[in-house]
């Protein structure tokens, strides 16, 4: 695929964003106060969950800023948004099931929008807080015996 072309890790994070935003089926009201989307730790979770690894800083941004670009996504106060074409984008891809579903999105991709370019950055110390936030989240809490029984008879 051509230096201009849609690349696997744009689509890898477009299907990352989807999925952690709940494919808009989660949407909050207009009343509340949590704006709609999703921030940079939860992206980079289900990114690992997909792919076994995290993505780095600079696979990000340049997928952001491509997919900001080509208005499939937004992003406006760390919060991450799949905006209407987005959506239509995902709601209307060809299922060909989960291990093949990035791969699937690459092809949609391709075929259907040119990639865009933003000047979308995201800063070193940013990427670095959300994924020791995420290695936070996945370190499982320590059983406990219910309160004043020692597990011992």
């Amino acid at each position: 695929m051509g230096e201009n072309g849609w690349r696997w890790n744009d689509a890898w994070i477009f299907v990352s964003l989807v999925i952690a935003s709940g494919a808009g089926r989660h949407r909050r009201s207009a009343t509340s106060r949590r704006p709609e989307g999703v921030r940079l730790t939860d992206v980079l979770s289900t990114a690992d969950h997909l792919n076994h690894a995290i993505p780095q800083r600079h696979e990000v941004e340049a997928a952001v800023q491509r997919l900001v670009g080509a208005g499939l996504v937004s992003v406006a106060d760390g919060w991450f948004r799949i905006t209407a074409e987005g959506e239509q984008l995902w709601r209307t891809r060809p299922r060909a099931g989960v291990a093949t579903m990035v791969d699937t999105v690459q092809g949609v991709l391709t075929r259907r929008h040119a990639p865009g370019s933003a000047d979308w950055i995201l800063d070193e110390a940013d990427h670095a807080a959300a994924v020791q936030e995420y290695a936070v989240r996945s370190i499982p809490s320590p059983r406990r015996s219910p309160e004043g029984h020692s597990g011992e008879r």
